[in-house]
């Protein structure tokens, strides 16, 4: 069989059969060990497979929580992760795996591929990171961090998102909801049983908490929505500043001065210092054009005798403000982004491009609209993609990839194919209403794409640096960001922007629009970007004790770079997730750090006169796509653009500089 079923039925047992497979990779890795003659061949990669067996199993368990969240799949997963954490943090701290890695590289060095050394030099720093030069008082301490943390990070995640699905906002005066899109307004309908009259409803998931906060005629409801938005989950304050105690101490256990420096000990940036003057040279940058563009919302606002706008007329004034320069009514465009139609050209111009087919299979999933798809190159399938596109209750907001199996050549010589979800949360499709999409949904999905091909094109043979194993967290977003310049390109618009009824294709002058459009603020945005990055980082380059200190350093970053400054009450830092859900502690500022080598690679581009420039695309292919980890990215990428990148092509693409 190609690729494992995804099969869940057996759930409620996952705790036992996780225990049996933890048992399984400790014995093999206690056999490796005991060979005498260590080598590349007969320890590392062996090691490198019972890594692999062991997330091909764990992986479901975490993405099923996400996608259909319920009481089973939290109970399931609190149960599982004291498990794997305390299993990671003793392999991590395994003197005698350790050991044997520095021996191989220090016996073998001249005879092993660069790929090969490249996981020996990860691996190395990854156990000297997780302590295990530590004494053992040191080492179990670091075990009970790594659990606990791993439990915050979790409880974190889990109140944002019971905070976001207890709320719901009723408005029963239909002026109240005069200027939402048809779509938004169906999907908000409800009619009440008690009096019988219809209302609208609506909720802090995304789709429909955007809904209203960029139209929602009624100042008073928007504040109510946004505030409730911006004050979720209260009793994150406690988790937060747990997290932060926690990672402080952890990082001195390991011999480093905070946890910024720690995090980009595995980072392409090389010191605190450069990552903090990039993100001020981009604020400085920008900071002029921000305030032109927050004048000229202010302007629209005073025309509804608006003079103190606040941050929740923001989007409301904005989208009124793009309309009248640019007639961009997201309205008018979703018929033309109906979600098959959409899907059915992407394909066909990955195709074009990188020489990829998508075929669709019928396969177990875990929810009926989940589509399934295998991908060939040369004939041959090489790899296959899970896509979860619509929003659901008991499912995470936002979007992600989550890669599940990686590409890699075992022991054995046999070749094992990867496999990635991407997840998102689109409007919904019902029986008589297709899934139409807004321009930013169709972006969302480029992005996410971009994703998953740098990890579903490896060509790499180790799974520890094949697909995105092993690339640089700040460089992760480069291949994501690059795929997603391409959304905004007339021509490749113009493969499926196609009418759901009338089949006609969006006009140039309406894609136009969308493409003048894509610079509509993007100072204002750049700079909200910058000040979650700056908090971020800076959050992180010293313990801050409680919930004061931290308000205290947003305020000042916001005073210094924000352009308006939110009410009191917005307690942003609760709903991070980003940073103390996901993996993102020290390396926001990685989004805008990537950005500038997508936009420098999506400049050449521009720059060949070509989009559909097949030589460049096959380029862009081998060396950055199929390379996965196996190499440092500045080093691809020159190998790629034949010299280092550039700030500037990223503030000309924002046309943030001329």
């Amino acid at each position: 069989m190609m690729f494992k079923e995804f099969n869940l039925e057996n759930l409620e047992n996952s705790k036992s059969l996780l225990e049996e497979k933890i048992n399984q990779s400790k014995d093999k890795v206690e056999e490796l060990l005991k060979i005498e003659e260590k080598s590349y061949e007969n320890f590392v990669m062996p090691y490198q497979e019972v890594g692999e067996n062991l997330s091909d199993f764990i992986t479901p368990i975490f993405h099923i929580d996400s996608v259909k969240n319920s009481n089973i799949t939290q109970k399931v997963l609190e149960e599982c992760i004291p498990l794997i954490s305390i299993y990671e943090t003793e392999m991590s701290q395994n003197d005698n795996i350790y050991r044997s890695l520095k021996d191989i590289q220090d016996k073998d060095y001249i005879s092993l591929s660069s790929i090969q050394k490249k996981v020996l030099e990860n691996e190395i720093k990854d156990f000297e990171l997780s302590g295990c030069h530590l004494d053992e008082e040191k080492k179990n301490r670091l075990k009970q961090l790594n659990l606990k943390l791993s439990e915050l990070s979790q409880k974190f995640s889990q109140n944002l998102l019971n905070a976001t699905n207890s709320f719901e906002m009723i408005c029963e005066n239909f002026e109240d909801v005069k200027e939402l899109p048809k779509s938004d307004l169906e999907l908000a309908k409800f009619t009440d049983e008690n009096d019988n009259k219809t209302k609208y409803k609506f909720t802090l998931q995304m789709p429909s908490y955007l809904a209203y906060i960029t139209y929602g005629t009624n100042r008073e409801k928007r504040e109510e929505i946004y505030k409730a938005y911006c004050t979720r989950a209260p009793e994150n304050e406690e988790v937060i500043n747990e997290i932060l105690k926690l990672k402080d101490e952890k990082v001195k256990l390991l011999g480093f001065e905070n946890y910024s420096q720690y995090s980009l000990s595995r980072k392409m940036a090389n010191s605190e210092e450069e990552v903090v003057s990039f993100l001020k040279e981009l604020a400085i940058k920008g900071k002029q054009s921000a305030k032109e563009e927050l004048e000229e919302i202010k302007t629209y606002a005073s025309e509804d005798n608006i003079e103190d706008i606040k941050s929740f007329d923001m989007a409301y004034y904005s989208e009124k403000v793009k309309k009248a320069k640019y007639d961009l009514d997201q309205e008018y465009y979703r018929p033309y982004f109906e979600q098959k139609s959409v899907l059915n050209g992407f394909f066909s111009f990955l195709n074009d491009i990188f020489e990829i087919k998508f075929e669709e299979v019928q396969t177990k999933t875990w929810d009926d609209k989940v589509k399934v798809f295998n991908i060939f190159e040369n004939n041959k399938t090489i790899a296959r993609i899970y896509l979860d596109l619509e929003a659901r209750e008991d499912k995470r907001g936002g979007a992600w990839m989550n890669n599940w199996h990686t590409h890699y050549v075992d022991s054995n010589k046999k070749e094992h194919l990867p496999t990635a979800y991407v997840v998102c949360n689109f409007p919904q499709s019902k029986d008589n209403t297709p899934s139409l999409l807004r321009h930013d949904d169709v972006v969302t999905l480029f992005h996410e794409m971009g994703h998953a091909l740098h990890h579903l094109l490896s060509k790499v043979n180790e799974p520890y640096v094949s697909g995105i194993s092993g690339v640089a967290w700040d460089t992760v977003e480069f291949p994501s960001q690059f795929l997603e310049y391409f959304a905004y390109a007339k021509d490749v618009l113009k493969i499926f922007a196609k009418h759901y009824e009338t089949k006609k294709v969006l006009d140039d002058e309406a894609i136009q629009r969308l493409i003048d459009a894509r610079n509509f603020q993007s100072s204002l945005s750049m700079l909200r970007q910058v000040e979650f990055a700056l908090f971020d980082f800076n959050l992180h380059q010293k313990l801050y004790n409680n919930a004061e200190e931290i308000q205290a350093l947003l305020d000042s970053i916001r005073a210094e770079y924000s352009p308006l400054i939110p009410p009191s009450y917005n307690k942003f830092q609760h709903g991070f997730g980003h940073i103390f859900g996901g993996g993102y502690a020290a390396g926001y500022y990685s989004y805008k750090w990537a950005e500038v080598l997508s936009a420098d690679a999506f400049y050449m581009f521009i720059d060949s006169g070509n989009l559909f420039n097949k030589e460049l695309a096959m380029k862009y292919k081998e060396h950055i796509l199929q390379k996965g980890g196996s190499e440092n990215m500045d080093k691809l990428f020159y190998k790629f653009a034949q010299r280092e990148p550039s700030v500037d092509s990223l503030l000309k693409i924002d046309g943030i500089i001329s």
